[in-house]
């Protein structure tokens, strides 16, 4: 997934491969993809309920991305299918504010025309495999909406298990948050046990 430098393109750090997947570092130029994924209601049902504002995304949102990978090699990463290089989302194994790598957050945000594919968990599972083959992650971990039933099967494929279910106030909260959030998580000695 490194564009040519002859054409004019960017060349971009290609963080993992799956069979069908391609991630790779974000860079300044890919506002445009994450305004496009952000912009759809069912994309964001679970997160905000409604798009992510493009000044967000172009103030806030990509630069903290950005700052993140030079904390440490865990992060966010643009995914790409590897037969057509459409993007189609981005999947995370997220650090801590310090950076380490000890305890980081499985995430995932894919394009609705991809869902349904198996792309999340086939990507997930990548993540799971990197992070504590390559990374030497001691702890992956998910939380989501306890109604997002999509979101809880990924997790589950990706070998994480439920621990506990929590509840947050929010100001305005979404439909669905009376149910609380769902954590889930994988430790290195049962992922190593399998």
């Amino acid at each position: 997934m490194a564009p040519d430098r002859a054409a004019g393109r960017v060349r971009v750090q290609t963080v993992m491969e799956t069979d069908r997947l391609v991630l790779r570092r974000f860079t300044e130029s890919d506002v445009d993809n994450l305004v496009e994924l952000d912009s759809d209601p069912e994309v964001m049902r679970f997160l905000t309920g409604e798009p992510t504002p493009r000044a967000t995304i172009e103030n806030e949102a990509l630069p903290s991305i950005l700052r993140a990978y030079a904390s440490g090699p865990a992060g966010r990463w643009a995914t790409h299918e590897r037969s057509t290089g459409e993007f189609v989302g981005w999947l995370a194994l997220d650090p801590p504010a310090d950076g380490s790598v000890t305890d980081v957050e499985l995430g995932y945000r894919l394009k609705r025309s991809v869902w349904g594919r198996g792309y999340a968990t086939e990507g997930a599972r990548g993540l799971v495999e990197y992070g504590f083959g390559a990374l030497g992650v001691r702890r992956i971990w998910a939380q989501t909406m306890a109604v997002n039933t999509a979101s809880r099967r990924v997790m589950e494929k990706a070998g994480l298990r439920y621990v506990r279910t929590f509840h947050v106030h929010f100001d305005d909260p979404l439909p669905g948050t009376e149910h609380g959030e769902v954590e889930y998580e994988l430790l290195r000695a049962d992922w190593a046990g399998r």
